[in-house]
């Protein structure tokens, strides 16, 4: 049961694994996207497909007869990442194992729906994946296992999701093969210590420049590629444009006279913006309505219309914007 890719990652560990037969895969009825709306398959119903294993794609688990669809596939164990529907515990209750969980997260830390944006905004250093057996709480079932992550500096809410992701499924088929020998043991999870990683909103990647540097750079790489992390740079002569900025770098400190939010100018082709404390050296910025610019390219097209004595010159020009 899952509908995103890091879901399908765990599909596709546990396909390839001889210790199971995958007898059915839930996942999100299919819904319009894009601008042109358009019906696309989630990554779990294509991988589904193409291994040949039946799809089924309830609204939800209040009506009886998908209830009695689920129990007629007859399941030792439901298999859960990122389903995006909650389950009753009438559905849990219908395999003898239950289900479990791949959380990307070190329960009782950073429960619900965005673990891996919500670590990396907080400034975390490590995070990981938990094998958790389900119950009717959210993200509160006992642990299975569990193994740790490290966050890099540089690390992105996609470049973590991607690495979590892996984990995820290695450690899933580990639980199964643990669980068959009777291996596994369950641990209560300390409620106490218990976080929430609420879902995110677009609003949230409004850009704060009167922050320190490393604060802005963990929003931004962990708001990053989804919901981006954005502010409204009122430097045009004629208009306010929306930024949108690409993770990039802590730079040098701020000079006296130029105030946060400020673009200072281009160096190489990073786009310079003050902080509280330092500079924050951007490789990529997208103005609203336009493609992603490298600094010389923002250069161009936007910074060159600037009359302000701080703006600092690339180093070479660009062919346009």
């Amino acid at each position: 049961m899952g509908t995103p890719d890091f879901a399908a990652v765990s599909l596709r560990h546990v396909l390839d694994w001889d210790g199971c037969q995958v007898v059915g895969v839930y996942c999100q009825p299919d819904r319009p996207c894009g601008r042109g709306q358009v019906c696309t398959l989630s990554p779990v119903k294509v991988l589904a497909l193409e291994a040949d294993v039946p799809v089924f794609q309830p609204v939800h688990f209040k009506d009886q007869a998908q209830v009695q669809e689920l129990a007629a596939l007859r399941p030792d164990i439901l298999l859960v990442a990122a389903y995006g529907l909650i389950l009753p515990q009438v559905v849990l209750d219908i395999p003898p194992l239950g289900a479990i969980n791949v959380h990307a997260s070190l329960l009782p830390e950073y429960r619900g729906a965005a673990p891996i944006h919500r670590a990396i905004v907080d400034g975390r250093h490590v995070t990981g994946i938990t094998i958790m057996q389900m119950e009717a709480g959210l993200d509160s079932g006992d642990i299975l296992l569990q193994r740790s992550l490290a966050i890099g500096i540089d690390d992105t809410a996609q470049s973590l999701h991607d690495e979590l992701a892996d984990l995820g499924g290695r450690l899933l088929v580990q639980a199964l093969g643990k669980m068959y020998q009777g291996g596994l043991v369950r641990i209560a999870q300390d409620h106490d210590r218990a976080t929430y990683a609420s879902k995110l909103s677009k609003e949230e990647g409004r850009i704060d420049w009167n922050q320190p540097a490393l604060t802005v750079h963990n929003r931004i790489r962990g708001l990053f590629p989804w919901p981006g992390s954005w502010f409204d740079w009122s430097g045009m002569p004629d208009r306010s444009v929306r930024l949108t900025v690409y993770p990039g770098k802590i730079g040098a400190e701020r000079p006296a006279h130029i105030e946060p939010g400020q673009i200072v100018g281009i160096a190489g082709s990073d786009v310079l913006i003050a902080c509280a404390d330092r500079l924050y050296a951007a490789p990529t910025i997208k103005p609203a309505n336009s493609k992603p610019l490298c600094g010389q390219e923002f250069y161009c097209g936007y910074l060159s219309r600037c009359t302000g004595s701080h703006v600092l010159k690339p180093d070479s020009t660009c062919s346009g914007a």
